[in-house]
């Protein structure tokens, strides 16, 4: 039960501003959360970190290590990414537009609202308040949209709304330093950038880019140009007016003046005001070119440049981008990626790869513009996550939603390899067959569809002599036979898996059939509906309904115990039922209406604690070994119950996203208005009065019917739970996406059979001693990581056999679930494979009578092997290839 949050799928995007750090990881907001993408070895994960709303901005340090997310209520994270821990909280008094780390990475830029602020970046140090704010400028008269640093961190350039951008010296000095405005534009300023000389890696030039697609080209005049040079420094330009260096007021402290003058211009300690004429917000800058992009009626909405390239990339609302060689403004690369709007984009370090990113679509990209080729091509669902449903192997996830689409993710890497889109409307079901290559899936189309993952097609539709709506999905052992239950007939359609056929219509219910589900010992199949009852039907024999189990409510959905012993649904009333299928008898009853509540919508009337909507499982998963249960619904919580003894073992808060409604269980009274709730009236609608829409996930359903009196803000709640076979992680479809809860990698220490001479220092000198089988014992018994892997490591591969039938029965799971951990990580392949042979030929008889107890333990033993013999396959392939183009070459 030691479960814990590992990763988020379903939505690689949703928001914000993507960057790349180290030239290797792609950070993306996700909602509340951060996802980090590795692009060399093709796996994300996400942050357990969460913000108090959706992220509006991130921001990382030039050395990758620290992190800083920022979200709509401008609460901000100060994160460790290689630790994965947050290390300081604050939170700004104004909407956070743009934030960016200086490249001694000392620093930290911040536009809030109209204010630029300077703060002292954290580090590794313990400090009472690490955040550290050393200056504010003032000088904008509107809100600040992008930031750019100079090379050498003493100036920030800051584009504003108020259609200027304005160059700020960091220097402190006794006089005012006012910022030098760069105007001329006509629309709001989306970014502005330092250009710098490839040889002296001094700023050269300026460019200002504003959302109508103009681009301006800033450089200093030829006669401060010349004083950058070094010759020119030691000798004093022409200054009329200006008293001489040597002159002072006192002729006594002449000498003195003099000597502290000249240390001052030829040290480090004092500026001149010829050092002060130098600084780049005091030069004056001409205005060189106007280039235009030339894509109207689309307005320019992201854009990024590299220095070491001069390049300029932008992104339009139209869903077009370009590749720009600056300053000459030539185009490189013009395409487009959908008909959307691009919401972020940017190049990485080296300033090979492209970054793009589509807020609505839930759209992630990375190009190579060289190449032209894909680093990586993600793309979430468009709505919410219906079903899901896992493989016989537990590496596979499929969802199915709102879209349309069916997407097949391996767990591991948590990436998204195949998207079927051949249904015409909702996929509402979703069941992998035994063989662990066919999937299959039911629609509100009227289809139920079989995929081949191996050839990743369609090949078999199953539909019925009129259309109905298909909302659950079952298959028996064999996966002869499919079964399927409809929203609008109320009835049960049986297919042949081999023909494609209908065999037959099991008619009996009278309301919507929810839930159905084979039993895994027979074939008896287990139907829930609306109209308060579960049946069981012999599906073979034709016989109709065989039993009838009545409840006081609706049923909701239905599932069996993996031993096929127990059945349990739950009700409209917030009741889990357990029956026995056999002898048809109400085992006992989980009252959990409690246990659900929590969380108000902004638009209830009555308290998380008197309503009662909401307030029952919608979805119902048993473990592996059927020992618990874990339930979800319209809540923000996760129920886990055990089943012998009917107690809550366990509540999970899938999300503490305040960006979504039903999160907070009391709502504040200052937000209500006699027009409804304050975050329910949207007043602020400048981007479509100024011709860019709103594009955002969370607007998707803003004038769809039944969606206005919540305005379209998404409601939490939970639509589906599954459970690995391996017993090891299970994964949730939810508002937010496909939450994967995995237990720790590591062992927990939970010693049994614990005695005085049982201790780590007892198993070293075992070891010492060549006694392997004491050794391995008392580690078992000790149940610690890493010495259970020091004594199956530290046995010879002859006395394999002998070590392994002196194991006790008690042992074995947690010896299986040693091999199967070092199976994915250990090179020793065959010496464990051999471990794995021995176990099942000595203990077979013990393994086979406490079947359901090792069956967790006996799926990820399958599992890793599975996944290494798939590894070795393709590495055979790749030789015999490599193989056969040597002897062409060499004939």
């Amino acid at each position: 039960m030691n479960y814990r949050f590992q990763n988020l799928l379903g939505a690689p995007y949703r928001g914000g501003n993507a960057l790349v750090v180290n030239n290797t990881l792609l950070i993306s907001p996700v909602g509340n959360r951060v996802s980090v993408t590795d692009l060399i070895k093709s796996e994300t994960i996400t942050l357990p970190s969460q913000s108090s709303s959706n992220l509006r901005r991130i921001a990382a340090s030039p050395d990758g290590v620290f992190l800083l997310a920022i979200d709509e209520n401008n609460r901000c994270l100060f994160i460790n990414l290689r630790r994965r821990a947050v290390l300081h909280r604050i939170t700004f008094k104004h909407p956070v537009a743009a934030a960016k780390f200086s490249p001694d990475g000392q620093l930290i830029a911040v536009a809030a609202g109209k204010l630029l602020q300077i703060w002292r970046s954290p580090g590794f140090r313990k400090e009472f308040f690490p955040f550290e704010l050393i200056r504010t400028f003032t000088d904008c008269n509107d809100r600040i949209m992008s930031l750019d640093w100079s090379p050498g961190s003493d100036y920030v350039l800051a584009g504003s709304k108020d259609l200027t951008a304005r160059l700020f010296c960091l220097k402190k000095s006794p006089k005012y330093n006012k910022p030098f405005l760069f105007l001329g534009h006509r629309d709001v300023i989306v970014g502005a950038f330092f250009g710098t000389d490839k040889k002296t890696n001094k700023v050269c030039r300026v460019y200002t880019i504003s959302r109508d697609g103009a681009i301006f080209s800033w450089g200093y005049s030829e006669m401060d140009r010349n004083f950058d040079e070094p010759m020119e420094i030691a000798s004093e330009p022409e200054s009329p007016g200006t008293p001489e260096q040597g002159q002072g007021d006192n002729a006594e402290g002449d000498s003195d003046s003099r000597v502290e003058k000249r240390k001052n211009f030829d040290g480090k300690e004092g500026t001149l005001d010829l050092e002060d004429r130098f600084q780049l917000h005091k030069l004056k800058w001409e205005l060189l070119k106007k280039d235009f992009l030339m894509q109207a009626p689309a307005k320019l909405t992201a854009c990024d440049y590299h220095r070491g390239l001069d390049m300029a990339v932008f992104g339009f609302s139209n869903g077009v981008f370009g590749l720009y060689q600056m300053p000459d403004f030539v185009c490189i690369h013009l395409l487009s990626i959908s008909r959307e709007k691009i919401t972020t984009a940017g190049f990485n370090d080296l300033g090979n790869w492209l970054t793009f990113g589509c807020a609505r679509l839930g759209q992630l990209l990375v190009w190579e513009w060289k190449s032209e080729s894909y680093i990586l091509k993600q793309q979430g669902h468009y709505f919410d996550v219906n079903c899901l449903a896992y493989s016989p192997d537990s590496q596979l996830v499929a969802t199915g939603a709102d879209d349309n689409k069916i997407k097949v993710w391996t767990v591991s890497s948590g990436f998204c390899f195949v998207t079927f889109s051949e249904h015409t409307n909702a996929v509402t079901a979703l069941h992998f067959m035994p063989g662990n290559h066919c999937l299959l899936s039911a629609s509100l189309d009227g289809t139920v569809r079989a995929w081949d993952l191996f050839r990743y097609r369609n090949f078999r539709t199953f539909t019925t002599p009129t259309s109905k709506q298909f909302v659950s999905l079952a298959s028996d052992q064999s996966g002869e036979v499919i079964c399927a239950g409809t929203l609008d007939s109320f009835e049960i359609f049986v297919w042949s898996m081999k023909t494609g056929r209908l065999l037959d219509v099991l008619s009996g219910h009278e309301g919507p059939v929810h839930g159905l589900m084979f039993s895994p010992t027979n074939a008896t199949l287990a139907s829930s509906s609306w109209d308060r009852t579960v049946r069981l039907w012999d599906v073979f024999e034709g016989k109709g309904a065989v039993e009838t189990f009545p409840h006081t409510h609706d049923v909701l959905t239905v599932v069996y115990r993996p031993d096929g012993k127990q059945l349990a649904c739950s009700t409209l009333d917030g009741h889990i039922h357990f029956w026995d299928p056999i002898e048809g008898l109400l085992m006992h009853t989980i009252e959990g209406r409690r246990d659900i509540a929590g969380g108000r919508l902004m638009t209830d009337r009555r308290s998380a604690a008197n309503s009662t909507s909401g307030k029952c499982f919608t979805s119902l998963c048993y473990s592996a070994d059927g020992s618990y249960i874990l339930a979800g619904g319209n809540s923000k919580y996760i129920c886990m119950y055990d089943v012998a003894d009917q107690v809550l073992l366990r509540r999970f808060q899938i999300t503490h996203n305040l960006s979504l409604d039903g999160v907070l269980d009391i709502l504040n009274s200052k937000n209500m208005t006699e027009s409804g709730p304050l975050n329910l009236i949207d007043d602020d609608n400048s981007d479509t009065e100024e011709g860019v829409d709103k594009q955002v996930r969370n607007k998707l359903a803003y004038d769809l019917p039944g969606s206005m009196p919540n305005h379209g803000r998404p409601v939490v709640r939970t639509k589906c739970l599954r459970i690995a076979p391996t017993g090891r992680n299970w994964a949730a479809a939810t508002t937010e996406g496909v939450l994967i809860y995995s237990m720790d990698e590591s062992f927990i220490f939970d010693p049994t059979d614990l005695d005085v001479d049982v201790t780590p220092e007892a198993v070293d000198a075992a070891l010492k001693e060549n006694q392997t089988s004491r050794a391995l014992i008392l580690s078992l018994r000790l149940n610690e990581d890493s010495l259970l892997k020091k004594c199956i490591i530290g046995v010879s591969p002859a006395d394999i056999p002998a070590v392994a039938s002196s194991v006790p029965v008690k042992y074995i799971q947690r010896l299986v679930e040693a091999l199967a951990y070092l199976l994915e990580s250990c090179p020793h392949l065959e010496f464990l494979l051999r471990w794995c042979q021995e176990l099942c030929k000595i203990h077979g008889h013990s393994i086979q009578q406490n079947s359901r107890n090792l069956l967790p333990a006996l799926k990820s033993l399958q599992k890793s092997i599975t996944r290494l013999h798939q590894d070795l396959a393709d590495t055979f392939l790749v030789a015999c290839w490599l193989f056969d183009n040597c002897m062409y070459l060499r004939l």
